[in-house]
């Protein structure tokens, strides 16, 4: 049902304020404050003006408390649109407990939308209520008959294009008999006296904002690489072409998303050679995060590349094997980047007229200066530059975008350029790769971007990863957060993956790719790279520095997990989001449990792992039979879904040993036996 709320009700606040804001005598002013209360909507994201995030065809399920004095009876609806339309959608929505009502709509489309909840006193049907009572306990008077016929007469002058001038003809007709009360209970009169009611004290709850977003906002896996790299000589510059050879075998990984570091042309000025020297060789390739040169700018490509067309190539070649270009978005210089000469008041210049190079000490990046969003010259022409960045490579077919560093960047402008980006391309995505604060990563995500690196990459045990997700799962992030599980990074070289071996990369990565819709691995990790800088989490003969060509059929490689994580992540929904796991008992600190329901309910996708890449532990374990609706000893079918076997368990209680070699069991638990 549409709706074009002609007549707004008012919204909801308290009395106190309405009094302490208004002049005139007090009880002139509260008499016309809000009777009823309308509060605690959810789903609803605290701090601001800011969108809870779903998917397109995802059923939205609201709830809210409303009530008012006596045992007046309430209407209370669920109104919802995108931010575009001039029309609601409203729905009645069904009381629950406690003054709690519910109701669902469904994200039919891309884009921003709202929500809100009115209510207001239903008087028709708080008589119909209270008559239908009087009736079966058989104390009807014919005053009471008489008042309802005076609802409808009202009614109908009230809206006099119905019918219900008819009915009310009908009703004077009628006698107080048990002919009269059933039209006075009649379920067409009902429906038509709520399409005439003219909603007294309504009040309105404050609207909520909802993006509606593809689904590879939430469940997506990504593989990131350096093109520079794709070959096989280190004295030659790999070229997008070059990166289309690979694509078959990044496909066959089962990712969707291929992202790159930036692709511009590099400065020279304080080029970093190997493992970030202050000193660069004449071929060193230099870091692709110093973004400018004599070439061009963030809306230039490296010439070793091969330019635009190139990249159009790839872009075509990748569709064709189902996998999606992302892009860094990283706003930052070289110091011979063309905005330093043509746009100086954009940038920080020190009191001596020097440059002011970027710096997180300890750490110097003297290859890099930094833009100054509020400079001389920076409203709004360095904002709109850097939005027009974006809409340029959306243009070239990239709707997917990893943000370097948002958290040290502005949040008005984050805010800003993101509505404005996704107005018009509502598929557009955005990835803040922000290892900092919790506050800061959370306030990023509410202001615009769609999903988040997180502290997964650090969190090795099991408390500390259950509590981590538990968080994620059932607090306030669930509403806006989505968490992306990158295994690791070119910046980020766990200890735990430096010291632990190939045992060590499979619990990683069976961990991300079961714990998250979301899952990120940097090339290099399916061969277990992680000869580190000693002392650091960096790897030694950093890629950022080096054309780096490696031997993508190493021995040892876990290509084969990452194929099979991939394939069942794609046929099982339940592995498509975080917001469903659940940690079940398992008796040893180093085993960690848990399992994620289908949405259907039809069955569950179970996860352990050892978390010890070293030493094989043993424990006891509950079989969730409960979540099946199950007694504590009946059986349940298992499939195995990394060796590909079936069974049954027989009660809650099992035991289980695993060894690194093998350190983690996924299996598929559906009601009933297997024959």
């Amino acid at each position: 049902m549409a709706d074009a709320l002609s007549a707004a009700p008012r919204a909801a606040s308290s009395a106190s304020a309405i009094i302490a804001a208004s002049p005139g005598p007090a009880e002139s002013v509260a008499s016309a404050s809000p009777r009823l209360v309308v509060e605690e909507v959810t789903p609803h994201v605290v701090g601001g003006d800011f969108a809870v995030r779903r998917i397109v065809g995802e059923t939205v399920t609201v709830e809210a408390t409303v009530y008012t004095d006596g045992h007046e009876q309430l209407a209370v609806h669920l109104l919802w649109r995108a931010v575009d339309e001039d029309v609601w959608h409203r729905v009645p929505m069904v009381a629950l407990p406690t003054d709690r009502w519910t109701a669902d709509f469904t994200l039919q489309r891309l884009g921003r939308h709202e929500f809100l909840v009115e209510g207001w006193l239903d008087v028709f049907g708080g008589f119909r209520r209270d008559f239908r009572k009087k009736l079966d306990a058989g104390v009807a008077q014919p005053v009471d008959f008489m008042e309802g016929r005076g609802f409808v007469a009202a009614a109908a002058k009230g809206v006099p294009a119905t019918n219900l001038a008819a009915w009310s003809a009908k009703l004077e007709a009628s006698g107080d008999d048990m002919a009269g009360a059933a039209l006075l209970l009649s379920d067409e009169l009902a429906a038509l006296m709520a399409a005439a009611d003219q909603r007294p004290f309504a009040l309105r709850s404050p609207r909520q904002l909802l993006d509606a977003e593809r689904i590879a906002a939430r469940f997506s896996s990504w593989y990131e690489l350096f093109p520079r790299s794709i070959t096989p000589d280190a004295s030659r510059h790999g070229t997008f072409d070059d990166v289309v050879t690979r694509l078959p075998q990044i496909r066959d990984m089962g990712f969707d998303t291929l992202y790159f570091p930036p692709i511009h042309p590099i400065g020279r000025t304080n080029r970093k050679g190997p493992n970030n020297t202050l000193i660069a060789g004449p071929d060193d390739p230099g870091s692709p995060y110093a973004i400018g040169a004599v070439e061009g700018g963030h809306d230039a490509v490296h010439p070793d590349l091969g330019g635009f067309e190139a990249f159009g190539r790839l872009v075509k070649a990748a569709r064709a094997h189902g996998l999606e270009i992302a892009l860094d978005f990283a706003i930052q210089c070289s110091p011979d980047h063309p905005w330093l000469i043509d746009h100086p008041g954009w940038f920080a210049w020190r009191p001596d007229g020097s440059m002011k190079y970027a710096e997180n000490p300890p750490k110097k990046y003297q290859d890099i200066v930094n833009v100054d969003f509020y400079g001389p010259d920076a409203v709004p022409g360095l904002w709109v530059a850097l939005r027009d960045v974006v809409l340029l490579w959306v243009e070239h077919g990239v709707k997917t975008f990893r943000v370097d560093n948002p958290h040290t960047k502005p949040l008005p402008f984050w805010e800003w350029m993101i509505a404005d980006v996704r107005a018009e391309h509502p598929d557009v995505i955005f990835l803040a790769e922000a290892f900092t604060r919790p506050t800061m990563m959370y306030r990023l995500a509410k202001v615009g971007f769609s999903q988040s690196y997180t502290y997964f990459t650090w969190r090795d045990g099991k408390q500390e990863l259950t509590d981590y997700i538990t968080e994620l799962t059932t607090a306030a992030p669930q509403e806006f957060y989505r968490p992306h599980f990158f295994v690791n990074t070119p910046d980020i070289n766990p200890v735990f993956l430096q010291t632990s071996g190939r045992p060590g990369f499979r619990i990683r990565a069976v961990l991300a790719a079961t714990l998250s819709g979301l899952f990120g691995v940097y090339s290099g990790f399916e061969l277990c790279e992680a000869d580190p800088v000693p002392g650091k989490e960096e790897y030694n003969d950093s890629e950022k520095y080096i054309v780096k060509p490696r031997d993508w059929n190493a021995p040892g490689n876990i290509i084969q997990d990452i194929a099979m994580l991939n394939r069942i992540r794609r046929q099982y929904p339940a592995l498509q989001t975080h917001l469903n796991t659940k940690f079940f008992v398992a008796g040893d600190d180093n085993i960690i449990w848990y399992g994620k329901p289908d949405p259907d309910g039809a069955g569950m996708i179970c996860v352990m792992v050892n978390m010890d890449p070293r030493e094989g532990h043993e424990c006891a374990f509950q079989v969730p039979l409960w979540e099946f609706g199950l007694d504590d000893d009946a059986s349940i079918a298992v499939e195995d879904l990394a060796e590909g076997y079936r069974f049954n368990w027989y009660g809650k209680d099992q035991t289980i040993r695993i060894e690194p070699d093998q350190p983690y069991r996924i299996w598929r638990l559906t009601a009933g036996n297997l024959a």
